[in-house]
């Protein structure tokens, strides 16, 4: 018989914590209806300032097939919090899980720029893409450096040798799942490298407390910015002074805000 799942939570207290987050906000999205299209990351948003979207897609599931394989996974991945001795543990998970969701959003749109402006693949401008896979395939791939013994166990039956998890899984979901973002799921696996690699390095709570407070500053302005919600609080008065001389701020656009759910929606939705 296997230990209370009490104990499990105790010893996981990050992954439980994100798990019931992303669990939540599922919850929310089925209750009042909401579009992938209004919390999801696309290119085309994108350009056009939602940069709120990089972290409300990270934490957003469309279905609840796509949710349970993704805390499935996550879950099994929270070993991580467990290996302090390793040089892991609670603050290495927190810390690398705040870089992954930001680093593997922008690289995501630097991929679709690339795609769209070099090769003119249009199709990339309007795809938006969805999900916590981001994060679960960074987790895999460090897991795979660090503990390459480790297994990874999905949905309680099915178990996969971490060494070669990452790229099983990039390649089963993309022939299983048609709708799973081949190009999020490697962004993930690319940010794990050079996180496992020590290319990106020196996290601790100075600066993911700063990190995560840049996150929040940006996520409310742009909220604001893009016009999908009113901060009113949020104004700032504009102040003339003869003396000096004059500044004009220029809005970037056509200076029209419109709100996401009034845009037609082409294009696909991607499960990442």
């Amino acid at each position: 018989m296997g230990r209370p799942l009490v104990f499990e939570v105790l010893e996981k207290p990050a992954t439980s914590c994100i798990i019931g987050i992303c669990s939540a906000i599922w919850f929310y999205i089925q209750k009042k209806n909401i579009g992938y299209s209004h919390v999801g990351l696309s290119y085309e948003t994108a350009i056009e300032g939602h940069h709120w979207r990089i972290i409300t897609s990270a934490f957003s599931h469309i279905s609840i097939l796509h949710l349970v394989f993704n805390m499935s996974a996550l879950w099994s991945l929270g070993v991580v919090e467990k290996l302090g001795p390793l040089g892991l543990g609670m603050e290495y998970y927190l810390h690398y899980t705040l870089v992954m969701v930001v680093l593997s959003g922008v690289l995501v749109l630097g991929m679709y720029h690339i795609l769209i402006q070099r090769f003119k693949i249009e199709y990339f401008r309007r795809v938006t893409a969805v999900g916590y896979s981001c994060v679960v395939f960074g987790w895999m791939t460090i897991l795979s450096v660090k503990q390459p013994s480790s297994k990874l166990d999905l949905f309680g039956f099915l178990s996969l040798p971490i060494s070669f998890a990452p790229f099983e899984s990039l390649i089963f979901t993309s022939i299983i799942v048609p709708q799973a973002s081949f190009l999020g799921h490697l962004s993930g696996i690319i940010v794990g490298y050079a996180i496992a690699w020590g290319l990106i390095h020196g996290m601790n709570n100075y600066w993911a407390v700063s990190m995560l407070g840049w996150i929040v500053l940006v996520f409310v302005f742009s909220l604001k910015r893009s016009g999908a919600y009113d901060f009113n609080f949020l104004e700032i008065e504009s102040v003339t002074d003869p003396s000096l001389p004059p500044v004009r701020f220029l809005a970037s656009g056509n200076g029209r805000t419109l709100q996401m759910s009034s845009l037609p929606v082409s294009g696909g939705a991607e499960l990442v």
